[in-house]
């Protein structure tokens, strides 16, 4: 089957590029191995979750949240707004399959997507110009190999299979993570009356939804340091001197890690309150595991009757996209395109994607430069914006790019299950010359294709 954009992955990211397309009658197909859209959102997310970010931050392009929408938007009414997304824009992915191959060729300048129904073996072939890897940066768990974890009698689980703090009343947990999933579930089973404890190794910032939507919005006007050394200011104000209960901050302001490593600050829900109380119990980091009995870093020990790794996610598109470099953490993060851009290495077939999607949003809708779900702090469900990929609202400053692809490292910006990157690296002043004819409906497609390599001549 031949197409000019196939899109593996239906979530945010995936549905938001597809409705940018369908909106200039861009052939496309999405391709998703389960049987939903948003399948991290309905199935993997816990059952208390809100986003984290104001709801101004995180709409979808082409389709803001109604008025009456809560401020920050809780799972359930999150997941209507996608479905209702998918309707409005026509989207009709091929559901239950999986890529088995996508591979680009030099000659032709066309990618080979390999495609297989989990449910009737049926192989296809998608031959397509573009190629948009939406998969995100969370698709399977990641759990630590820890010595004698195998001997741990009780339940373990990776934090995408929580749910709700229900069966844990009375039992002794373990939550191994401070990001946000970690604080939140061990807030959440605390509330559950389980007997809570968290295992912090390494420092981080706590910040309040309040700050954080302060921050996002002080940023378009003032510099970054300055930003950080408000919000610092705040939550010393807000939460003192947390060191003395186990939380060390980092030397460098939230919104200067967040842009330099992509990690985001804790967004607090109560959880600080329950480690000053001592509901909630904070241990080092894991060093082996006995029966029953855990040893920390610090030479202490307990016995737990559970344990949730709250220890983050990595990418699997490294699986079956070939021609792909793949960090530590199996996410494609750079690739040797021909032709430069700002800040990154392009190659064809990306910038007429990605300077769609910069142009209909215009300028990134937020102060980061990044359009829909950007999860702040809602890490494993959020996502997480890559270093460099997404500066501040300026054109993809660092960002890297992946020969042909739209991707990890690109329109999705490794913003996880949730999001687009706006603010793109490298988008020339041409494809915005050429973005008015583009908008016309009377092009037929193949002289939308003509623009969009004319708008990558740079």
């Amino acid at each position: 089957m031949k197409t000019d954009v196939v899109i593996v992955g239906a979530g945010p990211s995936g549905i938001a590029t597809a409705a940018c397309l369908n909106s200039f009658s861009i052939p496309n197909v999405v391709i998703e191995k389960e049987e939903c859209i948003a399948s991290l959102w309905k199935n993997k997310a816990y059952d208390r979750l809100k986003l984290h970010l104001a709801k101004q931050f995180c709409s979808l392009p082409l389709m803001p949240h109604s008025g009456d929408t809560p401020m920050f938007i809780p799972k359930d009414e999150f997941i209507r707004y996608l479905d209702d997304y998918v309707k409005h824009f026509m989207i009709n992915p091929v559901f239950c399959t999986e890529v088995v191959s996508a591979t680009f060729s030099e000659t032709s300048n066309t990618w080979s997507v390999i495609s297989r129904n989990k449910i009737t073996g049926e192989v296809n072939e998608y031959m397509s110009n573009f190629l948009v890897v939406a998969t995100g940066e969370n698709s399977e768990g990641i759990i630590p190999e820890i010595p004698g974890l195998e001997s741990f009698p009780g339940e373990v689980m990776h934090s995408s299979l929580y749910k709700s703090g229900t069966g844990f009343t009375g039992k002794s947990v373990l939550v191994v993570g401070c990001g946000n999933s970690g604080m939140e579930i061990a807030y959440d089973l605390s509330n559950f009356g389980a007997i809570t404890s968290i295992s912090i190794r390494s420092p981080f910032h706590v910040m309040s939804k309040e700050m954080i939507y302060l921050g996002m919005v002080l940023v378009k006007y003032l510099p970054v340091k300055v930003v950080d050394e408000l919000l610092l200011m705040l939550a010393r104000f807000k939460y003192g001197d947390l060191s003395k209960y186990g939380i060390v901050r980092p030397k460098n302001g939230p919104l200067t890690i967040k842009a330099s490593t992509g990690k985001s600050a804790v967004i607090d829900v109560g959880t600080v309150d329950k480690i000053k109380t001592g509901e909630i119990k904070v241990v080092k980091g894991l060093l082996s595991i006995e029966g029953t009995e855990v040893l920390f870093s610090d030479g202490k020990s307990d016995d737990f009757d559970a344990i949730v790794f709250a220890t983050g996610y990595k990418s699997t598109a490294n699986n079956w996209l070939k021609p792909s470099t793949v960090g530590s953490q199996g996410l494609v993060v750079a690739g040797g395109g021909e032709k430069k851009g700002k800040g990154g290495s392009l190659s064809p077939g990306i910038l007429g994607i990605v300077g769609m999607i910069v142009e209909i949003e215009g300028n990134g809708g937020s102060p980061f430069g990044i359009v829909g779900m950007v999860g702040n702090g809602i890490e494993g469900i959020g996502g997480n914006v890559a270093a460099g990929t997404v500066g501040f609202g300026r054109e993809g400053k660092g960002g890297s790019w992946v020969a042909g692809i739209v991707g990890i490292v690109g329109i999705v910006g490794i913003v996880g299950c949730d999001g687009v990157a706006s603010g793109a690296a490298g988008v020339s002043r041409r494809w915005r010359a050429a973005w008015p004819a583009l908008h016309s409906n009377a092009l037929t497609s193949k002289a939308r294709r003509n623009h969009l390599w004319e708008a990558m001549s740079i």
